[in-house]
């Protein structure tokens, strides 16, 4: 019943926040309160009155990994931003290509999906974040997370995603939807693990720093 399912919900959110504000910190703990928000209340409604809810449903996907930034660092700098991004354009070719496959369902449901509406503009978008992936990865090293490796090593990875959202654009059939949506299952996992190999590691960024800022930092470190 409804009741059972407010309830439910109820006792898993309230204490997960609370978890989250006390245990770890209290930004991490607020982007899971607006995330449970932004689902419920934005994007769960949007779902019978506009496509916009896809574009909701990607910030609620990207939010995630914003808090694992968050809480491992306390702040929600450029990392967290670039994290939030990779998984906010990961998750159109993601899920415009299973919808693709799913537009009758979706029709009888009485969703207001891209796939069913807007079947042109679906695989558009779905190609653009596709290219934007390309551009967020070489984002990476200017935002000093990660090594100027990563997008080269990444390259390729997010050019064959690319061709696959072009053959998408281009032939708009189930077979291509198909091998998009199998790609992007095996994209992202790898991507981030690239990502995970290529990061800046805690020297190296305070190397860059002043020799004030280092010795101050150094001197912290050694305070108990």
């Amino acid at each position: 019943s409804p009741l059972l399912a407010v309830c439910f919900a109820a006792s898993c959110g309230v204490p997960g926040i609370a978890l989250l504000t006390l245990a770890v910190n209290p930004l991490t703990g607020a982007l899971g309160a607006f995330n449970i928000f932004l689902y419920t209340c934005c994007y769960t409604p949007l779902k019978r009155m506009s496509i916009a809810n896809t574009w909701v449903g990607a910030v609620v996907g990207a939010i995630p990994p914003v808090m694992g930034w968050t809480a491992a660092t306390g702040s929600l700098d450029a990392g967290a931003l670039l994290l939030g991004g990779i998984l906010y354009s990961w998750q159109f070719p993601h899920f415009n290509a299973l919808s693709w496959g799913l537009r009758e369902d979706y029709s009888r449901g009485g969703y207001c999906m891209m796939s069913v509406t807007h079947p042109g503009l679906c695989r558009r978008v779905a190609l653009r974040h596709c290219l934007a992936l390309v551009g967020l990865s070489a984002a990476a090293p200017l935002l000093d997370v990660t090594t100027w490796t990563f997008p080269v090593i990444s390259l390729p990875l997010n050019l064959y995603i690319s061709y696959l959202g072009f053959r998408f654009y281009r032939d708009a059939d189930r077979s291509s939807s198909r091998k998009l949506f199998f790609c992007s299952l095996w994209h992202l996992p790898l991507l981030l693990l690239v990502m995970f190999t290529c990061k800046k590691s805690l020297l190296e960024k305070e190397d860059k720093e002043p020799l004030g800022e280092s010795h101050e930092r150094a001197m912290e470190m050694r305070l108990p």
